[in-house]
């Protein structure tokens, strides 16, 4: 599938992410990712390399082991990323379950 922008690519994204349980490790791994980041730029640039391992390494598990399909950021690197940072935004602000229903998506 070709996608010319982000709002194309958007319900392919959160199809893909279904499950609550695999939105929560992406959750968890853009907040560990995030972090990673700022305590690296302040106290130790090495620690960059974790940055990429915990953001992709659990989001990945979330989908090899819970959703049971393939990582979208293999195959749509730019998107994914940008849609991975609209999803914990989202949640980050109580507004995702509203976003779901919007796509005609219930939430569990």
């Amino acid at each position: 599938m070709n996608f010319r922008t982000m709002e194309e690519f958007w319900p392919f994204y959160m199809n893909q992410h279904s499950k609550p349980a695999t939105r929560r490790w992406h959750f968890a791994g853009t907040l560990a990712s995030i972090l990673c980041f700022i305590y690296s730029l302040c106290f130790n640039w090495w620690f960059v390399f974790f940055v990429p391992l915990f953001g992709y390494g659990l989001a990945w598990y979330s989908h090899f082991f819970v959703e049971k399909n393939f990582p979208a950021t293999l195959s749509h690197p730019f998107w994914s990323l940008l849609c991975d940072f609209k999803m914990f935004g989202l949640m980050l602000t109580g507004q995702l379950d509203r976003e779901i229903k919007r796509l005609g998506k219930r939430p569990i």
